[in-house]
């Protein structure tokens, strides 16, 4: 059988230490311990990246208990980019496989890929054709991936720097109750006690603003290839501008 385990982190990220500490004991009782997962960066950790330093703990973890190492890289290259610390090539030789999306702040229309070693992605072939999965004629979307990684990888950075711009603006609101740290491109922040999510969603929308609600009065604001600097400083002017009133009682 097959159980997940999750471990509660500081912003999205696990320690060694956690993970080791999680490690089920070989009992017949109890499933095998065979699968860690990472994700880099964090979605509702609000964008934050692992060091170079826990990665390296992290694999050398893995590697002397057996166990696989997963990276979910939705926005793996946000971290690279933002890190410094670590490249693509490097991220490759610590985890066994990676997902990566090519859609998100690299911008290409569609795109997931999953890389590993070729046993792996043979059977992974095998397991997306039994769950009747299968493209054809898939070289346009390559090409724009391609593209994507030759050409929009470096300018993330402005999509991190647009990003702390709204962050910064929010910090000063009223009706904002914490700002999380903006390290890359997502800005998550929640709201002071008596103001509504659904209020601020409403009111923004009607200002042509679009954002996503987390649940919990926690909200959320991406910046990406799409999002221009004219844009987002349009954005900051709606927000500097916007007065919210508190929830009747």
């Amino acid at each position: 059988r097959r159980q997940a385990k999750l471990l509660a982190g500081d912003r999205g990220r696990i320690s060694a230490s956690q993970i080791a500490a999680a490690i089920n004991v070989d009992d017949s009782h109890f499933p095998r311990s065979a699968l860690v997962c990472l994700e880099n960066t964090t979605n509702k950790g609000g964008g934050a990246c692992y060091s170079r330093t826990s990665l390296l703990e992290i694999s050398a973890l893995c590697r002397s208990r057996g166990l696989s190492l997963h990276l979910d890289g939705a926005r793996v290259f946000n971290a690279i980019v933002e890190s410094g610390e670590y490249s693509a090539r490097d991220l490759g030789q610590l985890f066994d496989s990676i997902s990566i999306c090519l859609s998100k702040g690299l911008g290409c229309p569609v795109g997931s890929l999953l890389l590993g070693s070729r046993a792996f992605i043979a059977r992974a072939h095998r397991v997306r054709k039994v769950l009747g999965g299968g493209m054809r004629q898939a070289g346009f979307l390559a090409a724009a991936g391609l593209y994507a990684l030759q050409h929009n990888v470096e300018r993330l950075r402005e999509d991190h720097i647009r990003a702390r711009r709204l962050g910064r603006v929010l910090e000063a609101r009223p009706w904002v109750h914490r700002v999380a740290p903006v390290d890359t491109n997502i800005v998550i922040f929640s709201l002071a006690d008596g103001y509504s999510a659904t209020q601020l969603t409403e009111q923004l929308r009607a200002r042509g603003v679009m954002l996503s609600a987390m649940g919990g009065g926690v909200l959320r604001f991406v910046t990406h290839l799409d999002v221009s600097e004219q844009q987002v400083e349009r954005v900051c002017e709606v927000l500097q501008q916007l007065e919210l009133q508190p929830s009747q009682p």
